[in-house]
């Protein structure tokens, strides 16, 4: 069967293939391989800088960019090349090593240290720091941009809709009223905070061989500062250095990125069930498409499709994202393979992840707000000024206030404006009271929520 889009197993290969080809450069065989290619190269080149190690020659300008080419003009059929060597190895990082020395042989001057290729190096010194990089430049390049892109709307939407009242719902039930700028602020404000934790995940890297202690360094060169050397290469490459590791990097932080993308991940899934059941309300209306078709035999239907399909993609991202977040910091003493498998899926789990930010977003593309409708379930919601009603009553030390509206208002549907004036009324409070407990309406009772709405800054 030919390879295609029609018989990709994963639907991210297949059905959804353009929604998720800004995270092939980072997560596909052929980025890791480029990520792998990069660090080979780097570590090269500071070890030729490295005057103590003097038989690390210096390089020349002309092959400093001939090994920078390497990197950026790195192509499939280079990656191709990169697997036929790895099909007679039968190890990827080894593959890596012997393809870049046979793009070097012709070079003088790298056959002179040709040998500093894959230096003292452990296949896990070049595998942690290009999955370090992937997770790190495809978190700030694609998935942050992605994410401010949702909040920014949301942000725009709480402030527009700031002051337009809705009726709450708690339990299902009718509630105190507040408004639909308040509630978009309200996911606004938690994206914000999870948006936050994610960008400030460090990563960790390392570069210290078989089992973390510099042994193969130290026999090689026993006089030079191995530690500082690990450490400098580390963070100059934007990544932090973790002094302490077996002979892999421990996972620690990037299980920690990932519960960060899991946590926001949560908070849009819940975004996403309370903006499908404002639309069962007609709270929202969905701006239609001329060809579009909402069901194959009800030509009546718009369906909320763009939210369900973000709720389905959320939840399998975070069931990958919290299993590796789980099993990556986990290996038996000092090295066991589990992790090199599961590492494979991180693209998988931000697939679907990103998958789920653009079908949000294309929901909040179409949604528009039907003021009839809010304004139709608050007239017939009046039962919820017993909150003031008895608030107020407390205030002026009245008995029983809350029992006595509990007795006028729990359980009977349809009460009305003329029932809760004249129990006003009936009440010994001052007529000023009176006169304010009068003129409250449902979409009146809102507390500051408008206030709390247009406080949400663009600012995070």
């Amino acid at each position: 069967m030919n390879s295609s889009f029609l018989t990709a197993l994963s639907p991210l290969d297949g059905r959804y293939h353009g929604k998720v080809d800004a995270l092939r450069p980072y997560f596909s065989e052929l980025g890791l391989i480029r990520y792998r290619v990069q660090l080979e190269i780097e570590w090269l080149k500071a070890l030729s800088r490295a005057s103590a190690i003097a038989e690390a020659l210096p390089l020349s300008p002309d092959t400093l960019a001939q090994l920078d080419a390497l990197i950026t003009d790195f192509s499939e059929r280079d990656g191709e090349a990169v697997k036929l060597i790895e099909a007679r190895t039968n190890h990827d990082v080894k593959a890596v090593e012997y393809w870049l020395r046979k793009q070097l042989t012709e070079n003088a001057e790298i056959g002179r240290i040709e040998q500093f290729i894959h230096f003292a190096c452990t296949s896990e010194d070049i595998n942690n720091l290009s999955h370090g990089l992937m997770l790190m430049h495809s978190r700030d390049d694609i998935m942050l941009p992605a994410l401010d892109n949702i909040i920014g709307r949301l942000v725009r939407l709480a402030h527009e809709l700031a002051a337009v009242p809705m009726l709450a719902r708690t339990h299902g039930q009718a509630a105190t009223p507040t408004t639909v700028g308040k509630e978009l602020a309200n996911f606004a404000y938690r994206l914000q905070r999870g948006r936050r934790r994610l960008a400030q995940v460090a990563i960790l890297g390392k570069i210290n061989g078989a089992v973390g202690n510099y042994n193969a360094h130290l026999a090689a060169y026993p006089d030079f500062g191995w530690e500082k050397f690990a450490q400098d290469f580390v963070e100059k490459l934007g990544l932090q250095f973790n002094p302490y590791t077996t002979q892999i990097e421990p996972h620690d932080t990037v299980a920690e990125l990932f519960d960060a993308y899991a946590r926001i991940n949560t908070i849009l899934l819940d975004f996403n069930r309370d903006i499908w059941g404002y639309i069962s309300l007609a709270y929202f209306k969905q701006k239609t498409r001329k060809d579009e078709v909402g069901s194959s035999t009800m030509p009546h239907k718009v369906n909320p499709i763009d939210f369900e399909n973000s709720e389905g993609n959320l939840g399998i991202a975070n069931t990958l994202l919290r299993h590796l977040s789980e099993k990556l910091p986990i290996s038996r003493w000092q090295r066991d393979l589990t992790d090199s498998t599961a590492l494979r899926n991180m693209g998988v789990a931000l697939g679907h992840t990103l998958l789920a930010y653009d079908s949000c977003s294309r929901g909040l593309d179409k949604l528009e707000i039907n003021p009839g409708r809010l304004e139709e379930d608050l007239r017939n919601a009046w039962e919820v000024l017993a909150e003031p009603i008895q608030t107020v009553m407390r205030r002026h030390g009245m008995p029983d206030s809350y029992e006595r509206l509990k007795e006028l208002t729990r359980g009977k549907g349809g009460i009305t404006q003329d029932a809760l004036h004249q129990f006003i009324d009936s009440l010994a409070l001052p007529d000023v009271e009176k006169k304010r407990l009068r003129e409250m309406r449902p979409e009146t009772y809102l507390g500051n929520a408008a206030a709390l709405a247009r406080k949400i800054s663009t600012e995070y």
